[in-house]
């Protein structure tokens, strides 16, 4: 515990630097959105989930303005009583996430880094679609995504083996199932496989897998979240070159499980927290990187000593310090 306690004092600590200033010359802060977003689309389990507000309730808003940033007040996205009545969690996750991209889109807009503290992965739809129509015309914004996490969910319908709608989130956002679902979302277009980097992948599906290599999604390894290089700074630049502005999403099952014990997907093999903040500093040093999400964050007792909200907020952390280093 005292070395989290440490690491967490280190983070407050961080100074807000742009390396294209001189060195005498401070930072005008990051303005940084919140925006909770609790609809889990989950069958069988809590519609609403409590991860967001729990990331929310511990201290983050102390933590970026430690950075020299400025916090808006958290955002909660919720439906209409009308919406409510709507039939079917998919079809109410659906709505909520076309709420959660006009959230994303208005503070893009006004100049600010979003910051989802998601349910789930499911709610990467409503921020890919928040993403893709923060642009100053109607033309949707050609987005790139860097997804972070321990599998692709990139799994259909005809592909799952465990039927699991989390595991479809990336195949449904390039168009390759559940084509209603997305443009309820506000996702539309899908985005083109090419647009989208996968970085910590290690546990897929055989059928997830061929989809995966048929689409020639380009990957990172773990190892290169462990030790930040190369090529992640091949993959943004590819990203920049192609699209308008990209998404990064994070999944916290990609950590170290020994940081998110209370994860009932964790695979062995991915990087500390502090290790991929690191990697976020790099990716968020990329003027195009515009918004970031982190999903499945364990919450309440499945966080003993509460481990899993402070690599959350790590990342948070890593992330600031990219966008001001630009």
């Amino acid at each position: 515990m005292k070395t989290h306690l440490s690491c967490f004092l280190i983070f407050m600590l961080i100074p807000c630097w742009v390396m294209s200033q001189p060195a005498s010359e401070s930072t005008p802060g990051v303005s940084v959105s919140l925006i909770q977003m609790p609809y889990s689309g989950a069958r069988n389990v809590a519609e609403l989930s409590p991860s967001p507000e729990y990331l929310a309730s511990g201290g983050i808003e102390e933590v970026i303005a430690s950075l020299s940033c400025d916090v808006e007040n958290t955002e909660i996205v919720s439906l209409s009583a009308e919406e409510e009545k709507q039939y079917g969690e998919w079809q109410r996750l659906a709505l909520a996430n076309a709420h959660l991209g006009e959230i994303v889109a208005s503070q893009i807009k006004k100049g600010k880094l979003p910051v989802g503290l998601l349910a789930n992965c499911s709610s990467l739809m409503g921020m890919l679609g928040g993403v893709q129509h923060s642009g100053p015309t109607n033309r949707p914004l050609r987005v790139g995504l860097v997804w972070i996490d321990a599998h692709g969910d990139f799994n259909t319908p005809e592909t799952t083996l465990s039927g699991m709608f989390g595991g479809m989130p990336v195949a449904i956002s390039a168009g390759l199932c559940l084509n209603r679902l997305r443009t309820v979302s506000g996702l539309d277009p899908a985005l083109p496989p090419r647009y989208i980097t996968m970085a910590g992948v290690r546990d897929t599906d055989p059928l997830e897998q061929e989809l995966i290599d048929r689409h020639q999604i380009e990957m990172i390894a773990s190892s290169e979240l462990i030790e930040p290089g190369d090529a992640i700074k091949q993959q943004m630049t590819r990203l920049s070159e192609i699209t308008d502005i990209i998404y990064v999403h994070i999944d916290m099952d990609v950590l170290d499980p020994r940081e998110v014990s209370g994860h009932g997907l964790t695979v062995p093999g991915g990087p500390s927290s502090q290790e991929l903040a690191s990697a976020l500093t790099l990716m968020f040093s990329y003027p195009k990187a515009a918004a970031l999400g982190i999903a499945s964050t364990p919450s309440d007792e499945k966080d003993p000593g509460f481990l899993s909200r402070q690599a959350a907020y790590n990342l948070i952390a890593g992330a600031i310090k990219g966008f001001q280093q630009r």
